[in-house]
């Protein structure tokens, strides 16, 4: 067969991958995303996630009819798509076969249909073999002029650049195209997502993303560009998305965290710790204040105990005049015979002595004076921060910190040692001010994890990394020449993992995807934190 009567075939056949009344005009090629969006390494880790989704029609043995669309991964061996790119997959399954072409690697994978809701034009197929990046779903609300990003594999693109039936089944990175919400609305019964993002033939079933590279939507048709009128495309809700998968009994993951770039994540961040500054120092100002005044107060209590000192001492001294005077008395009755009046003039010049002698041991001291300690001081002992938090610990995340893009952001529970080790079976390694680290390099998942834990603040972080395959190989690679299990003190091991430590941070990107926040305390169980 010539390429030229190939080629024709192949535009009869992705035809069939739109609705009857998608017929579209000739669109050119995607335009470049925005410079302006500083989430593009968010979408790129989702078109990991992206596959094309082939069907090849076979009767007595010979091929009479291909056709193409996209879809995304929603777990690891589930595809979501466009029902009509798989349509005839269902009325044909005898003679339709299935495959999905992953955006990277060196393999393809056969496909079985699974479930399909033709009302809202939505599939799952399932990978025979293999398994895919799982994109996340954003399952909060959308809004008007959002900026978007559809992704898949356009047929104009494909016919553009196809050299021969081969690169309809080979990997590649699909084609990004962006926009914004032009408005949401209801098409036969179903929530769909007006936008203006670039798609095409070949694009449906592929993801409708935010900046964060979470799917909001699923593309499915695009209207007429009649008289020079702009077209747009159409996706399936995430509404609908999320009730088709419950519907199915098909876990995916879901997200409802706020979409913020890296600048407004570390706004925010900077934001908090001004606000953090700034009360810490209206602290220190009203501590200080306080403590003003309390130096005032004590030097006033100080100065009224001056003064009762030197009313004690000259009631004292009055007191000891009169004892003398008694005394003296007590001598003149005495030379002249009057006992009675000598025995008054001398019991009176005792008493006086005792009473002088009781002012004068009585006498207040300034150095003696002191002020009551507040409430708070007596509660909070001086050193209770100074304690390092080790052992069970129960972490909540802090959403007003980090970022977080495409984990539901779950609270966790772990145990650590002094000496780093987690759970009893993970080494961590001591760094700079003694924070322990450990990077975690997953078997199948394309995600690397940085975990991170500091005793002297409680603040546990995980950094993920969602990395393309030639990373994660080369870091998995990198594991394996270097492999450390369970917890040690040997200072050989310890230095090991210190080296591989310092290893995986040079082969990692400057900046996570995702950043996790969460405030520690102490707990009395503890379980196996995320990796």
């Amino acid at each position: 067969m010539s390429f030229s009567r190939l080629l024709a075939m192949l535009l009869l056949a992705l035809g069939l991958c739109v609705p009857l009344r998608a017929s579209l005009p000739p669109l050119p090629p995607p335009a470049p995303a925005a410079s302006a969006a500083p989430q593009a390494d968010d979408v790129a880790a989702t078109e990991r996630s992206v596959v094309r989704v082939v069907t090849v029609a076979i009767v007595n043995g010979e091929v009479v009819g291909f056709g193409h669309g996209s879809g995304f991964a929603i777990a690891p061996n589930r595809i979501v798509t466009n029902a009509h790119v798989v349509s005839d997959a269902a009325e044909f399954p005898q003679n339709v076969i299935i495959g999905i072409v992953p955006s990277e690697g060196t393999r393809s994978y056969p496909g079985r249909l699974i479930r399909l809701d033709r009302r809202r034009d939505l599939a799952i197929v399932e990978l025979e073999r293999g398994r895919l990046p799982a994109a996340s779903v954003y399952t909060g609300p959308v809004a008007q002029r959002e900026a978007v990003y559809a992704l898949g594999y356009p047929g104009n693109v494909d016919v553009a650049t196809a050299q021969s039936m081969d690169d309809f089944i080979r990997p590649r990175a699909p084609v990004a195209s962006d926009g914004i919400i032009s408005a949401t609305d209801a098409i036969n019964g179903v929530t769909a997502l007006v936008h203006d993002a670039d798609i095409a033939r070949g694009n449906s079933g592929g993801p409708l993303v935010d900046a964060c590279g979470r799917v909001i939507g699923v593309n499915t048709f695009i209207s007429r560009a009649d008289d020079g009128d702009s077209p747009f495309s159409f996706a399936v809700s995430v509404r609908e998305l999320a009730q088709f998968l419950q519907d199915a009994g098909q876990r995916f993951t879901g997200v409802a965290s706020e979409c913020l770039t890296l600048a407004e994540a570390q706004a925010r961040a900077g934001a908090l710790d001004a606000d953090a500054r700034a009360a810490a120092e209206a602290t220190r100002q009203r501590d200080a204040a306080r403590e003003a005044a309390r130096a005032q107060e004590l030097e006033r209590l100080k100065s009224d105990a001056q003064n009762r000192r030197e009313t004690f001492i000259a009631l004292a001294a009055v007191l000891l005049g009169g004892a003398v005077l008694g005394g003296a008395a007590a001598i003149m009755y005495h030379g002249q015979g009057k006992l009675r009046e000598r025995r008054a003039a001398m019991m009176a010049a005792g008493l006086f002595v005792v009473a002088a002698l009781i002012l004068f041991l009585l006498r207040p001291s300034p150095s003696d004076v002191r002020l009551p300690v507040p409430e708070e001081e007596e509660e909070a002992p001086a050193d209770a921060a100074a304690e390092p938090l080790i052992g069970a610990l129960s972490c909540t995340v802090d959403r007003n910190r980090g970022r977080i893009t495409v984990s539901a952001g779950d609270d966790t529970a772990f145990r650590i040692d002094a000496d780093g080790c987690v759970n009893g079976r993970t080494q961590y390694v001591a760094g700079e001010g003694g924070v322990f680290t450990r990077t975690l390099v997953p078997n199948e998942e394309a995600t690397v994890s940085r975990l991170s834990y500091d005793p002297a603040t409680g603040e546990y972080v995980v950094r993920r990394y969602l990395l393309n395959l030639e990373p994660m190989e080369a870091l998995r690679r990198e594991r394996g020449r270097s492999e450390i299990q369970g917890c040690t003190t040997d200072p050989a091991r310890l230095a090991a993992v210190a080296a591989r430590e310092a290893s995986f941070a040079a082969m990692l990107p400057p900046r996570p995807n995702e950043e996790i926040v969460s405030r520690c305390r102490q707990s009395s169980e503890g379980s196996t934190p995320p990796s």
